[in-house]
């Protein structure tokens, strides 16, 4: 029996979840390959790239955590705003080649997806017990951040681009 697809669903978010991924995809190759590597706040688009693709792969370790009723690791020790974990991603995923890091990010995108449709709707949705700063998470609820997290550096990037 297939799951329906409601607002609420996984298949829904999943969907969402893949917006976000060609969204930034789009934006990414938009830029010329000196502003794909050069600066953007912080960062570099290259490295926003390489901090979404280790996110992608975190949410499923994370979850696999959550469904065990433990605290995700990258909670443990994030740094201010997860700068710490921010950190260790883009050194992980170093390729300067754009072509080469979008297909990583798409890669890393259908491992999630493929997570999430291994996972009833009551694990995706429902409590875990583990609490962050006096909130409960839910896998639901760290996809969703990803989702946002997608749209928030696509928007960046497609600044970056007008400004170009």
């Amino acid at each position: 029996m297939t799951e329906s697809v409601t607002a609420d669903s996984i298949e829904a978010q999943i969907e969402r979840f893949f917006g976000g991924v060609r969204e930034l995809s789009a934006a990414v190759d938009t830029l010329s390959p000196d502003a794909f590597l050069g600066p953007l706040g912080n960062w570099s688009p290259r490295d926003i790239v390489a901090h979404l693709i280790g996110w992608n792969r975190y949410a499923v370790l994370g979850a696999e955590q959550l469904l065990k009723g433990e605290l995700p690791f990258y909670d443990k020790d994030p740094g201010e705003d997860y700068c710490n974990v921010n950190a260790s991603l883009v050194a992980e995923y170093p390729s300067e080649n754009r072509t080469e890091l979008l297909a990583e990010h798409d890669l890393s995108a259908a491992e999630l997806a493929a997570f999430l449709r291994s996972i009833s709707q009551d694990q995706w949705q429902g409590g875990t017990g583990v609490l962050l700063e006096d909130e409960e998470l839910t896998i639901r609820q760290n996809v969703d951040w990803i989702i946002e997290d997608h749209g928030y550096h696509s928007e960046q990037i497609r600044e970056l681009a007008n400004e170009s």
